[in-house]
C-alpha cells in the first residue's frame, strides 16, 4: 500500500510557493487547499493531498477557465471521470531532501556574475551574463522549518553551463544560514532529473488540470 500524502508537507509547499508568487496564502477547502492567485491564466487553484469526492465534485461543478485542479496522484486515477473540458497539464513531481544536497565541487561558469534580491521570507538569486542579460533565476521561500524552492529557470542560450546547479547550491548556503535543512519543490520532468542527482527524492506525483480558454 502507498503512504499517505501528508496534507501537512503539501500545505507547507503551497504556503511557500504563494510566498515566492506574492499571493495570499492558501485556505483549507474541505480535505484540500484553495489559493487566489489572480493572474490571467491562472485565476485561482484547488489543490488536494489525496483524490477523494472533493476533487471530483469540483471538477464536476467547475466550467470557468483557469482555475487549476491539482491532486497527489496520477492522472490515470481520474482523467476518464471528470469532464472532458478539463486538460492534462505537464506532469509535476512534489520532491523533498531533508538534508543537505550533494554539490561536488562546483564553482560559477566565466563570464556570469550572481545578483542577490528578497521580498517577505522570499530570496532570489539570478545569474547575470556579461552583458547583463539574464541566464539563471530562482527562489527560495523560508516558512516555518522548511525551505521552498520555486520558479528556478535557466534561458536557453545558457544551458549546458552548470548554471542551475550552481544557483541551488546559492539558494541552499541561504537556507542553511537560517537553519533550514528541510527542502521541498515540486519539478518538472526535466527538472526532476536534475534534483535527483543532488540528492532529492521524489515524494508524491503533482497532477494538474484546467479548463483553457476556448479558440
Amino acid at each position: 500500500m502507498k503512504d499517505k500524502v501528508s496534507a501537512e508537507i503539501v500545505e507547507k509547499w503551497l504556503k511557500g510557493w504563494c510566498l515566492s508568487r506574492q499571493v495570499p496564502f492558501p485556505v483549507p477547502y474541505k480535505s484540500g487547499f484553495h489559493v487566489m492567485v489572480g493572474d490571467e491564466k491562472q485565476k485561482e487553484r484547488f489543490v488536494f493531498p489525496e483524490l477523494n469526492d472533493d476533487f471530483f465534485q469540483l471538477a464536476h461543478s467547475i466550467d470557468e477557465p483557469w482555475v487549476y485542479l491539482k491532486v497527489s496522484t496520477s492522472p490515470d486515477e481520474f482523467i476518464n471521470k471528470i469532464p472532458e473540458r478539463w486538460k492534462l497539464q505537464p506532469q509535476g513531481y512534489m520532491m523533498l531532501c531533508f538534508q543537505p544536497m550533494n554539490f561536488s565541487q562546483i564553482s560559477l561558469a566565466e563570464g556570469y556574475h550572481l545578483e542577490f534580491s528578497e521580498y517577505n521570507t522570499t530570496f532570489v538569486v539570478r545569474i547575470a551574463a556579461e552583458n547583463g542579460e539574464q541566464a539563471s533565476i530562482g527562489r527560495v521561500s523560508l516558512i516555518d522549518d522548511i525551505a521552498v524552492y520555486d520558479r528556478i529557470i535557466t534561458e536557453k542560450d545558457h544551458q549546458r553551463k552548470g548554471l542551475a546547479t550552481f544557483l541551488l547550491k546559492e539558494l541552499e548556503t541561504i537556507a542553511l544560514s537560517k537553519g533550514i535543512t528541510n527542502n521541498l519543490l515540486v519539478a518538472t520532468e526535466e527538472g526532476k532529473l536534475l534534483y535527483e542527482t543532488l540528492g532529492w527524492k521524489m515524494y508524491c506525483l503533482h497532477t494538474s488540470v484546467v479548463i483553457p480558454l476556448e479558440n
